[in-house]
């Protein structure tokens, strides 16, 4: 089967930073794109809290619960990262008549750009995963779910917003979560009716029925599901590129993308073998990666980029997101700051949603937060050893820098005397500085509220009663440092 991928402008073996403008040109491409995609909807529930004591009941730690959160899972967190990306997308897929379903609804259709068709099914129960966290650990995970085939009448109805939904997109993905809403022959209906809108389809399957996708553009299997399928090695190179070959020649696929955990991935199609290796500093947490990966491929496949461009974005987002807690999303600006050749002080500088996801992954690990705030225009001795002592007292330190618009409010024209991006890359470069947030408001507490720092720092030489945010931060349990000022260049 012919791939009609066109060929790299660079060598696929170079390193990133080798490919950094091309790969960044492609990043920004990805929020033109527009996807269909039809699978398994789940809801994640996590629910977080502290361990003190052991039942008396049962020899079984009791939690207590501080916090709950619930996210869109299975096919529903492709979505997610898909938004994430900037696509436009359209999501069909089944829930039951029940909380969580009318739960996931709200999830899915709050987020900007989704196009939502969750069928309702009055009998069927809404997968749900519930995990249960404490200091960092997942204590248990509680399941609810059916994985019976959704009712016939529904399927028709699925098949037929899926195919007038593929007018209106670019590229569809098929996301099997083995729950019942890709049974039977509703993929090869699929295929077939992108086939006939010119749209191309990825495959992401848990588990080894690949016969049932035949004819696909691109497939995602795991190392595991892909030796499953062939009963072939796949413990080198090599031996996965022939057992994908196998799998592709077998089931007339496209390309086959083998998803390698810590070894990156392989592409394979009839032109030729890849292997990104990958591509993460630090990995935290695995879950949510595949989604992510699937949908950076879709993005790209969606927005017209060569299909070896990209399965290597689909690989430095999958980096991206292990490095991160829990299931998370790579946005475009985490791409091009894991792009940069010099995007080492830079990848500091991050929006809120990062700086939670990075706060949190810190907390789980048992290290303390510190939170402070300025205009910093310009860095003086005085913010120097602010943020010093700041660090010196935390195990990371978190800097909120006041936007050009903010410090223009509050000191008048003529300020700031430099822009808010030159700004912000000093403070990266400090070594004692390990997130920059842009805040944009006056009030911070919002901010707070969303960090939950450990320790708030302010230099401004007011007593510690008159810290207006001191209520806040005390309330779950932080403290206030007033840092010690020097007479010349105080902090701002």
């Amino acid at each position: 089967m012919q791939s009609g991928y066109p060929p790299l402008a660079t060598p696929t073996g170079a390193s990133v930073s080798d490919l950094a403008p091309e790969l960044a040109n492609a990043v920004r491409r990805l929020a033109r794109s527009s996807a269909l995609v039809v699978g398994d909807a789940m809801l994640d529930r996590y629910v977080y809290g502290d361990v003190e004591r052991v039942s008396r009941e049962a020899p079984v730690p009791v939690l207590n619960i501080q916090r709950e959160l619930s996210l869109p899972g299975g096919a529903g967190n492709v979505v997610h990262n898909l938004v994430a990306l900037g696509a436009a997308v359209a999501f069909v897929s089944v829930v039951g008549d029940d909380q969580a379903g009318s739960d996931l609804t709200g999830l899915i259709g709050g987020q900007p750009g989704v196009e939502p068709w969750l069928l309702v099914q009055g009998s069927r129960l809404t997968t749900q995963k519930t995990r249960y966290i404490a200091h960092g650990q997942q204590m248990l995970r509680a399941d609810h779910e059916e994985t019976g085939p959704i009712h016939p009448k529904l399927a028709e109805r699925l098949l037929r917003i899926a195919r007038d939904a593929m007018a209106a997109t670019s590229v569809t993905v098929l996301s099997d979560y083995r729950k019942g809403v890709l049974s039977g022959d509703i993929p090869a209906q699929l295929i077939a009716a992108a086939k006939a809108a010119g749209r191309r389809v990825v495959v992401d399957l848990r588990g080894a029925d690949f016969e049932r996708y035949a004819g696909a553009d691109v497939v995602m299997p795991s190392r595991r599901d892909l030796a499953h399928a062939t009963g072939m090695a796949v413990n080198t190179d090599t031996a996965i590129e022939a057992a994908a070959e196998k799998l592709r020649l077998t089931h007339r696929f496209g390309a086959v993308i083998v998803t390698r955990a810590e070894d990156g991935m392989t592409l394979v199609t009839d032109e030729a073998a890849w292997h990104f290796r990958a591509e993460a500093a630090e990995v935290f947490d695995v879950s949510g990666a595949g989604d992510t990966a699937v949908a950076a491929l879709a993005a790209g496949l969606g927005a017209g980029l060569a299909l070896p461009i990209a399965a290597r974005l689909a690989n430095i987002a999958a980096g991206v997101v292990v490095g991160k807690v829990g299931i998370a999303v790579a946005h475009e600006s985490d791409l091009l700051a894991a792009i940069s050749p010099h995007g080492g002080a830079l990848r500091k500088i991050v929006n809120r949603d990062a700086a939670v996801e990075r706060v949190e992954r810190w907390r789980r690990a048992g290290h303390r937060t510190g939170f402070t705030r300025g205009s910093f225009d310009p860095l003086r001795p005085g913010h120097m050893h602010l943020l010093e002592q700041a660090r010196a007292a935390c195990d990371h330190l978190v800097v909120a820098l006041s936007s050009d618009s903010s410090v223009q409010r509050h000191k008048g024209e003529g300020r700031p005397s430099q822009p808010e991006a030159v700004r912000a890359a000093r403070l990266a470069s400090l070594g004692f500085v390990d997130l920059v947030i842009l805040e944009q408001e006056d009030n911070h507490a919002e901010l707070l509220r969303a960090l939950r720092p450990d320790l708030l720092v302010e230099g401004t030489g007011l007593r510690r009663d008159q810290v207006a945010a001191a209520d806040l931060v005390q309330s779950w349990g932080g403290r206030v440092m007033l840092a010690e000022r020097l007479a010349e260049g105080a902090a701002e």
